[in-house]
């Protein structure tokens, strides 16, 4: 019982650290700058009406205002003009912590223009990376040929690889053909999944044999057996492995960040937060966290939803 205990609090504990970062983020998401500031207001803050500073100089009123504005209040000094102009400004700013936040989320920067170039960005690559695994999973796994346990050697050994290694050579080649600032430099480098290889490879290693042999007597060539007898059974497998490269490519930054250098059009999510860093007025770190909140909201979204089935895709891939 006391060893149960131990486990389950050690598991509680690794919950509350993991949990922690989000909790920070969703919670500075509907909290006003001073509130971010003092750190206070508990979780949803106090959702009190605040003045949008910005808002209000961007409506700073200059002569030509004070000028038009003079009708409206008739004998006035231009001082004075001035004054109710800007408490007119202060009065059409104020809103409320969660409403400031997350409107200028979606204004400040084109938030679902980068949430679309996100997913063209992982879904193209993900299609692109099961063309290739499958075929290639299948060959390791079930096709008997010279040099194969040589191959899946090289296979686990690119594993080991780290993608920084290799980032400047991949960088000098697309720079050469002109494919920098393109959906094809975020794309192309990613289309061979290692990691995808050997994943379905395992799984692929738990299917009968017999299953095999009766699509070939069934005249099926390897190219269809792959595609109509393999494929549905590796549906667990894949929805594992989607959402590994889904949320790897999704928040990845420092790849889009490389070849990416002067086209705002092709920012993915994680680049949209550099609309936010700090500046001359500090860094908006509502709309910021908001922005993050909205960033990461699909992938658990996503994964909720497939958690069974990636369960047991790990599970399956891993027997044998």
């Amino acid at each position: 019982m006391t060893r149960d205990l131990w486990k389950h609090l050690i598991l509680i504990l690794g919950a509350l650290i993991v949990i922690a970062p989000f909790y920070m983020m969703v919670s500075y998401s509907f909290k006003s700058p001073g509130e971010i500031d003092r750190g206070e207001g508990g979780f949803f803050g106090r959702q009190e009406m605040m003045v949008d500073e910005r808002c209000v100089k961007l409506r700073d009123p200059d002569r030509d205002d004070v000028a038009a504005a003079a009708p409206r209040f008739p004998n006035q000094t231009d001082s004075q003009i001035r004054d109710a102009l800007v408490a007119e400004a202060v009065a059409d700013c104020q809103m409320r912590p969660i409403a400031f936040n997350y409107t200028k989320a979606f204004t400040e920067a084109p938030l679902l223009r980068y949430l679309l170039n996100g997913v063209i960005v992982t879904a193209s690559i993900f299609l692109i990376q099961i063309v290739v695994a499958l075929p290639a999973a299948y060959a390791l796994a079930k096709l008997k040929f010279w040099g194969r346990e040589a191959v899946f050697s090289l296979v686990l050994f690119c594993l080991l690889i780290p993608v920084h290694a290799i980032a400047l050579p991949l960088y000098i080649m697309l720079a050469k053909v002109g494919l920098t600032n393109t959906y094809a430099a975020l794309v192309v480098p990613w289309t061979i999944s290692v990691f995808g290889i050997f994943l379905m490879r395992q799984f692929f290693m738990t299917v009968p044999d017999d299953l095999i042999d009766a699509a070939r007597m069934d005249g099926m060539g390897e190219f269809a057996i792959v595609w109509r007898v393999m494929l549905p059974t590796a549906i667990p497998a894949l929805l594992a492995f989607a959402i590994f490269s889904v949320v790897a490519h999704w928040n990845d930054y420092f790849w889009p960040r490389i070849v990416v250098t002067g086209n705002r059009d092709l920012f993915t999510p994680p680049l949209g937060l550099r609309e936010f860093k700090g500046d001359g007025d500090g860094s908006f770190f509502g709309p910021m966290m908001a922005t993050a909140t909205v960033i990461v909201t699909p992938l658990i979204v996503a994964f909720l939803v497939a958690q069974r089935r990636f369960i047991e895709g790990i599970t399956l891939s891993g027997m044998k």
